[in-house]
């Protein structure tokens, strides 16, 4: 069978399980499925997510807790443009710009912005920031001690009054009066630093996320244990240029990581959450809530590894300069020049040798300064070399960024543009780097081995038949191509 012909046999596809909770008008609360109250159906109605049920005036239940169920926003997959921008939101734009200033990264009026945020969504783009604030504090207010200035400013709020008074809209209590209600279950003590429980939903195969991972980790920066009782990912963090460290490990009970951070100040915590649900794929299907779950080649692959999201990054700057060391060279080659990499140009960092952390991965800032003549005595090639400090020049100048504003197409020729960046290079940042759920870099020899062996073809599958094969795919591609790496062995992938 062609590859074209197997296109179109698998282009009929289920779709996902609607996720959903009750609004009691009766009332004004809503609540999870399963929840003790009973009311009229008559009473009820149906949101998609918690942002919809509170921008239509509920405030969240306090027996069965709605507002600490992972954040999503329906099922299916959004309308393409609120979906690039609720990756913005989440990267915390809205707590210093302006709607304006969101519709034009996406590229549409913010009016037009706030129609398909309330079509799609059920909420403006405004009241989701002010949304995400006020869940993320909440959560601190039950698993921390940390003092209510602390809370505001880790939570993004402008201030203590500030954060008061939107806690106020949205939980119809006072930060005060939530804290003197959390349950002895809530809070979670630490021996150093804070301790925080980050939900997701659906199935999770951590301990293999982990096992992929680990032969990428750039050493002195990231460490991975990714066996024993304990599987963890550690690394080190930069908080206005201050030196800290996040561990992070499975709760183990389907439905949380755990989370450790040592910070020198509390103002980035909540984007260093939305990192580590980046990199860890929380706001991302496993394929077992996707079509791919059905595919006539996929499936098989699928079922042997529930619960695999595609890995992220916690920066994608970081993330991509470790794919333009991977170029023409093995996972573990690419591992150790980015560890002579830090070495060269990060930044030490003293008192996290027991966590086995040394440095902080160097700023764009710092590449783009850096002499052909030290970049090539880490073993580059010259061509290689010019590469990573073009890049980080595009950069740091902010004539690419890697925020996942754009369009796949548009993502992909702006990287092409670059020096020394070809489709291979390209579709991988736009993979892991910058998380576009549709990248596929069809080119990448364990993807074309991994589908030969799956197609069952007697001849090695070209980069242009996989791409015809992978059509069926959309727009679920990052996800098919992470199984087929896992499917042909760990030593393979970006």
């Amino acid at each position: 069978m062609d590859a074209a012909t197997l296109a179109t046999l698998l282009a009929e596809r289920p779709t996902a399980p609607v996720r959903g909770l009750n609004a009691v008008r009766t009332t004004g609360i809503y609540c999870r499925d399963g929840c003790q109250g009973r009311p009229l159906s008559r009473n009820v109605t149906r949101y998609a997510s918690a942002v919809a049920a509170e921008a239509a005036g509920y405030r969240p239940c306090l027996h069965c807790r709605p507002d600490r169920l992972a954040p999503g926003f329906g099922s299916g997959t959004p309308h393409e443009v609120v979906q690039r921008a609720l990756i913005l939101i989440t990267d915390g734009l809205l707590d210093t710009e302006t709607e304006d200033a969101l519709g034009a990264r996406v590229g549409v009026t913010a009016r037009h912005l706030r129609r398909l945020f309330v079509e799609h969504v059920g909420a403006t783009p405004a009241f989701v920031a002010r949304s995400r604030r006020a869940h993320f504090a909440r959560r601190l207010l039950d698993e921390t001690d940390l003092r209510m200035v602390d809370i505001a400013d880790a939570s993004g709020f402008a201030s203590v009054r500030q954060m008061n008074r939107v806690m106020l809209a949205v939980f119809h209590f006072t930060p005060a009066q939530l804290r003197a209600r959390r349950r002895d279950a809530d809070r979670l003590v630490a021996d150093g630093g804070v301790r925080l429980r980050v939900p997701y939903e659906g199935p999770l195969d951590f301990p293999r996320m982990l096992a992929y991972l680990a032969p990428r980790a750039i050493p002195g920066v990231e460490a991975i244990t990714a066996s024993g009782d304990q599987p963890s990912y550690r690394r080190t963090t930069s908080t206005h240029g201050e030196p800290g460290a996040i561990e992070v490990q499975d709760a183990g009970d389907g439905r949380h990581l755990l989370v450790v951070a040592h910070l020198p100040a509390w103002s980035t915590l909540i984007d260093d959450v939305a990192r580590i649900r980046r990199l860890f794929g929380l706001d991302r299907p496993a394929a077992e809530a996707t079509p791919l779950a059905s595919d006539a080649l996929l499936a098989g692959v699928v079922a042997q590894t529930p619960g695999l999201r595609v890995p992220g990054a916690w920066d994608p700057f970081e993330s991509a300069v470790r794919i333009f060391l991977g170029q023409q060279v093995t996972v573990s080659g690419a591992t150790t020049l980015s560890g002579r990499l830090v070495e060269e140009f990060g930044g030490p960092v003293d008192g996290l040798g027991p966590m086995g952390l040394s440095h902080v991965f160097p700023a764009a800032a710092r590449l783009a300064e850096a002499s052909l003549d030290r970049l090539r005595g880490l073993g580059l090639p010259a061509a290689r070399a010019t590469a990573i400090r073009d890049f980080a020049r595009a950069y740091a100048d902010e004539r690419i960024r890697l925020d996942g504003a754009l369009p796949l197409d548009e993502t992909l020729a702006a990287l092409l543009d670059l020096t020394g960046v070809g489709p291979w290079t390209a579709q991988l940042i736009a993979l892991r780097a910058i998380g576009l759920p549709d990248a596929f870099p069809s080119g990448d020899l364990g993807l074309r081995r991994a589908a030969t062996r799956l197609l069952d073809a007697p001849e090695a599958i070209s980069s242009a038949a996989l791409d015809e094969v992978a059509e069926a795919w959309r727009p679920h591609r990052a996800l098919a191509a992470t199984h087929l790496w896992i499917s042909g062995g760990l030593d393979r992938g970006g």
